[in-house]
């Protein structure tokens, strides 16, 4: 398939999807959607022998957002009654999250310029956060009338504490890459130039990793988010199952044992 707003890349085990559209500061409509679930579902369906992902924006920017112009997670109000501004969260926009959240491989977001309202979301959809010291993070939502969205209410209260989230996102704050290092919200913060070669320095030690633990590792930490100890310890018996029986642990252990770097192949 011919993408029209995305562009991908698949080198060194590392496939690269760049939202494509800095004309717009990299704004989301659902044929933007649509293009992003069909290339990640390349990985999902194994059409891809990508070990890793990369998310990134072309431009000066990761996403603005809905692009409300073009039919956008809002969409717009003409005068002609109300809308639904929720529908294509439904059949787009949490399609999307979902899919990211589902990966079988690492996934690395390298935030470029401003993350806001469904670009933040996905941003902070990585496993691993990478920031250029020019991006922020925005949820303007309250600014057009609407609530935050694409799990932006599920994640950040997670990530830097209800105080936080709640302020960000009724005041519509704009918070900096260094702000929101220090919140927690992201993994490093890079200059400008380096934010791509590191996004890909990390993409390739993880491609090179046993690729079916890193999936069980990114699933459950989120599993176990809103568990009890218990719980918890159930899902890391069933994961440590699961990954005990792969190649990779036999691999893993031999290379340790024999003093050699291990030579995992995601099996």
């Amino acid at each position: 398939m011919a993408f029209e707003h995305i562009l991908w890349d698949e080198a060194d085990g590392v496939a690269t999807l760049t939202i494509n559209r800095p004309e717009r500061l990299n704004a989301l409509h659902p044929g933007v959607i649509a293009e992003m679930i069909e290339a990640v579902d390349r990985i999902r369906d194994r059409s891809s022998a990508a070990r890793c992902l990369i998310l990134t924006g072309a431009g000066r920017g990761f996403s603005s957002g809905a692009d409300l112009a073009g039919g956008g997670a809002a969409g717009s109000n003409s005068g002609r009654g109300p809308v639904d501004a929720g529908r294509v969260l439904e059949t787009h926009f949490n399609v999307l999250l979902e899919r990211l959240f589902a990966l079988p491989v690492p996934l690395v977001t390298a935030v470029n310029g401003p993350a806001a309202g469904a670009g933040c979301s996905y941003a902070l959809a990585g496993d691993i956060i990478l920031a250029a010291r020019s991006a922020y993070f925005l949820q303007a939502f309250v600014n057009i009338g609407l609530v935050p969205d694409v799990g932006s209410t599920w994640m950040l209260p997670r990530m830097v504490g209800r105080a936080r989230a709640t302020r960000m996102m009724m005041l519509g704050e704009r918070i900096p890459a260094e702000q929101a290092l220090a919140w927690g919200m992201v993994s490093e913060v890079v200059d400008d130039a380096e934010l791509m070669p590191r996004a890909t320095e990390i993409a390739r030690k993880l491609a090179a990793g046993p690729t079916r633990a890193l999936a069980l590792i990114r699933q459950g930490i989120r599993d176990c988010l809103d568990k009890t100890l218990t719980e918890a310890l159930m899902v890391e018996r069933r994961n440590q199952l699961e990954a005990g029986r792969t190649a990779d642990f036999a691999e893993g252990v031999a290379a340790f044992l024999q003093k050699r770097p291990a030579n995992f192949r995601g099996a």
